[in-house]
């Protein structure tokens, strides 16, 4: 590797979430982490462009960069390790990668417990210590921690339509988050999507869900006719699902009191 391709790589990495170069076990390698997630990934030139190995991450980590980029997985250690051909590529896999770390369970739950004692050191001392407050605490925090990692999740794009508008999006849970016995269920990415607010409105009403293959359902009570005014067309899918999504969609699923047991 040459001076050049080291320092594209950085660059690369600083402005794509991995603004940390660390040591590396050979001079072929450029080594990257972050301050902001647990990923650490190696790049190394090859044949004009790069390969890039993940060396720390979540479990679920390299499957949801594979499907991000099929065509991309590269060597033996199947999807572990990704073949970027130019330098655009190689930005864009950076990115995505830096933003499922981010938002992928373990990640989002060490960062919800550092932001809830953040805002409780910010209240006077006998505010932080009720009870009460410490619960509308965890839930606001909750809530937004909840919403960045299904940005980050989801591409900042409806899970079902591709509509990139932030303001247009709701962050939705299937096990509501009054209903998780957990923080780890509440800020579970798979615990729900990223919908439209229309789609939004719906899901959190039981008044649609998504079957087994990810298709949207909609309870009779909503009509043909507000349907189309919804903006809702026969076929509609969740862009993607993986197996992570169905346990809570069942759940979901099982509180539409419209359908049957067997859907």
């Amino acid at each position: 590797m040459n001076l050049l391709q080291r320092a594209l790589i950085e660059k690369a990495g600083h402005d794509n979430g991995f603004e940390h170069v660390l040591p590396a076990s050979t001079p072929a390698i450029v080594a990257l982490g972050s301050a902001r997630h647990r990923a650490e990934l190696n790049v190394q030139a090859a044949n004009g462009g790069f390969v890039c190995t993940l060396a720390r991450c979540q479990l679920s980590l390299p499957a949801e960069l594979a499907r991000s980029f099929p065509d991309s997985v590269h060597g033996e250690t199947l999807g572990h390790s990704f073949l970027l051909p130019t330098e655009a590529a190689l930005a864009r896999w950076l990115r995505r990668s830096a933003a499922l770390a981010q938002a992928l369970p373990d990640h989002a739950v060490t960062l919800f417990e550092a932001h809830v004692q953040k805002a409780l050191a910010a209240l006077e001392p006998a505010a932080a210590m009720s009870t009460e407050v410490q619960r509308v605490v965890r839930q606001r925090v909750g809530q937004q921690a909840f919403r960045q990692a299904m940005l980050d999740y989801w591409g900042g794009a409806c899970a079902v339509t591709g509509v990139a508008l932030p303001q247009a999006l709701r962050a939705s849970h299937a096990k509501a988050w009054a209903l998780c016995g957990t923080d780890a269920e509440r800020l579970d990415v798979y615990n729900g999507f990223l919908l439209s607010a229309n789609l939004d409105a719906l899901f959190d009403s039981y008044l649609a869900s998504f079957d087994t293959d990810g298709f949207l359902v909609v309870s009779h009570a909503v009509s043909d006719d507000m349907q189309v005014q919804l903006g809702i067309s026969p076929g509609l899918a969740l862009r993607w699902i993986d197996d992570r999504h169905h346990p809570y969609l069942a759940f979901h699923r099982s509180k539409c009191g419209w359908l049957s047991s067997a859907d």
